[in-house]
């Protein structure tokens, strides 16, 4: 009986079950230009920091773009959308470029 009054208090409070399904929704992908897209938003608080990485396969291996910014969002789906708008942003700037020094991983 206690463990239930916990779960419930948990819900309250922000922990518990809700956290698992926060989780599970916190890494989402799309692809852009040959690129694929992970938004990767890091809780902070109450808050999402944008944070993300870019994936591009060349010459059949995965180079990899880290990114991650101040911007900072009150829930997890509007840092999930921007950190993908920010993606597309870092692509289309960069261009051949972002991938051209054949470093298997880096920050963008």
């Amino acid at each position: 009986m206690a463990s239930f009054f916990s779960r419930i208090g948990s819900l309250f409070s922000g922990g518990g079950a809700g956290e698992g399904r926060e989780n599970e929704q916190a890494v989402k992908s799309i692809v852009h230009e040959d690129c694929i897209i992970f938004a990767e938003p890091v809780k902070e608080g109450a808050q999402y920091r944008l944070q993300g990485r870019i994936e591009k396969e060349v010459n059949d291996e995965t180079l990899t773009r880290t990114f991650i910014r101040a911007d900072l969002f009150s829930s997890q789906d509007e840092a999930i959308e921007w950190t993908f708008r920010k993606g597309k942003q870092i692509i289309d700037q960069n261009g051949r470029s972002l991938f051209s020094d054949g470093a298997k991983s880096r920050t963008a």
